[in-house]
């Protein structure tokens, strides 16, 4: 597992604590229903980051670049 996807599990850990109704401890400090939103916005990148990962660090909806040479 790597580091994105290890905190994309903390956020949806986090968010459905949230959603039942309880107050969590969450990267050192007190999280509840009025930190939802941002808990919604660290998991969205963490998602993003998670996706470039699996794309082999492709950016750009996994469309990778490469250099042509012209010079035979």
């Amino acid at each position: 597992m790597t580091t994105a996807s290890d905190m994309l599990a903390a956020y949806l850990a986090a968010e459905s604590a949230i959603l039942l109704g309880k107050t969590i401890a969450f990267q050192g400090r007190t999280v509840g229903y009025e930190n939802l939103a941002e808990i919604r916005k660290g998991r969205a990148e963490c998602e993003r980051r998670v996706a470039v990962e699996r794309n082999g660090g492709a950016a750009f909806g996994g469309m990778s670049f490469s250099v042509a040479r012209f010079d035979g």
